[in-house]
């Protein structure tokens, strides 16, 4: 059984029966890597944008929004890579 890196309806988490091999498993992969890249491009953004007086308070609780989602995928990929015994860096 496989966590997969996204959610299905009402936010409950999408599971998926693999041998870890297949090409659902290969999409999820994917995905992972696509939400961890932007989880490193939003986090060089957020050190940024905080210390700069012009940021408006729009700006920021945007940037916290992203934050938040950007840390629920991690959370989800790690949690997932967690119950497959943990996962070599791909």
């Amino acid at each position: 059984m496989r966590l997969l890196p996204w959610a299905g309806a009402e936010g409950k988490p999408c599971c998926l029966v693999t041998d870890g091999a297949g090409p659902p498993s290969r999409v999820a992969d994917g995905i992972e890597r696509v939400q961890l890249e932007m989880a490193g491009d939003l986090l060089e953004h957020a050190a940024d944008l905080p210390a700069d007086r012009r940021a408006t308070a729009d700006q920021l609780r945007y940037l916290l929004g992203c934050v938040h989602e950007a840390l629920t995928d991690v959370r989800r990929i790690a949690e997932s890579r967690g119950t497959r015994g943990g996962t070599a860096e791909r």
